[in-house]
């Protein structure tokens, strides 16, 4: 519970009682590697916390899949749009390693947001900050190289080599595995 305080707590700290009810909500749950968390067409029923593991969200394109974001431990993960919204998720999320996260149901965060004006705004500012980031990945992927995708992505999480296999790293950068392979073997940082 520390690590999602910290966590919590960089996106705005909550006063006493805030924190009391916000964290009163998680419930623990695990996941075995390759587990589905959500499946598309289903509206995510929980907001997760990773404790431990990694998780990817991806979606299906003419029977390919295509690599949107990762989570791992420190993050929060799930299909936000389809649990804020409640509508199914266009996406899946998938345990990479086995998992171990925290999870809190729709009707305690609808709850919590209604009740206390301090979560609410926290989880607007969560939103907008996950919002800034992936506007930032979207210019990314439409104006950079592959070279400077790889790059970017290295320098901003070089930890992510040891934790993702190459394929799906391939597949979030938009570029094919051979190209990526090319280049972790020729680009030095």
């Amino acid at each position: 519970m520390e690590l999602l305080r910290k966590t919590a707590f960089s996106i705005m700290p909550l006063p006493e009682k805030e924190w009391e009810a916000l964290s009163a909500c998680w419930t623990p749950v695990t996941f075995k590697r390759k587990d589905m968390v959500t499946v598309a067409g289903e509206v995510e029923k929980y907001i997760y916390f990773v404790e431990e593991g990694v998780q990817r969200l991806f979606s299906l394109e003419d029977d390919r899949e295509v690599t949107i974001l990762f989570t791992y431990t420190g993050s929060f993960s799930g299909v936000i749009d389809s649990f804020q919204l409640q509508r199914p998720s266009p996406w899946y999320l998938e345990a990479l390693t086995p998992s171990r996260m925290l999870r809190m149901s729709w009707p305690d965060f609808d709850g919590l947001t209604r009740q206390y004006p301090l979560i609410d705004r926290w989880v607007r500012l969560g939103s907008i900050a996950a919002l800034g980031g992936i506007l930032e990945r979207h210019k990314e992927i439409l104006s950079y190289s592959a070279e400077q995708k790889f790059r970017t992505l290295l320098t901003r999480s070089p930890h992510v080599l040891q934790l993702i296999p190459q394929k799906y790293l391939a597949s979030y950068l938009g570029i094919d595995p051979a190209t990526f392979s090319k280049l972790l073997k020729s680009v030095k940082l």
